[in-house]
């Protein structure tokens, strides 16, 4: 793969960034999206919980490319800590339905999730083609047990 950029000509710069405390290296070509993801830390699903989150780069604020992208991980990071509450505590789902004549005239679903996760780490934050951010966050068996129990132990809890 390097000889064939090479052979093309382009540009090789590294990027540093710190995200999370963890310093990731990102090879980038030009303005291309990087094509390679680093796995920060080797998990498996018996150790807890894995939470995978997404974000699209072009919908993301920012006035260039860069900025998109690095808003892209900061939203991915972000959906994959509201999956990781919704695997703890769960999600509040209302749904409404509308009948005339026995035929759905209206239809709505609503779903809220709410609580703390910390203790969280990241697995991995791989660019998914040239469009997309996905960030992956796992979360140990002990934090969970620990975070159930301080949810239990709260007057609101149940809502």
């Amino acid at each position: 793969m390097g000889m064939h950029n090479s052979a093309l000509g382009l540009r090789r710069t590294s990027l540093y960034c710190l995200f999370s405390g963890l310093m990731l290296v990102v090879t980038m070509s030009g303005c291309a999206t990087p094509q390679r993801s680093q796995n920060l830390y080797p998990v498996s699903e018996a150790d807890g919980l894995v939470a995978t989150g997404y974000a699209v780069i072009a919908s993301q604020r920012g006035e260039t490319p860069a900025q998109q992208r690095l808003m892209a991980i900061k939203a991915s990071k972000l959906d994959a800590y509201r999956s990781l509450a919704e695997q703890v505590y769960g999600q509040y789902v209302n749904a409404t339905g509308t009948m005339v004549d026995m035929s759905v005239t209206d239809d709505h679903l609503k779903s809220r999730v709410e609580g703390v996760i910390y203790g969280a780490r990241v697995v991995s934050i791989t660019p998914i083609g040239e469009e997309t951010y996905e960030t992956k966050l796992a979360l140990p068996q002990s934090t969970i047990d620990e975070l159930v129990r301080n949810y239990l132990q709260t007057p609101s809890a149940g809502r």
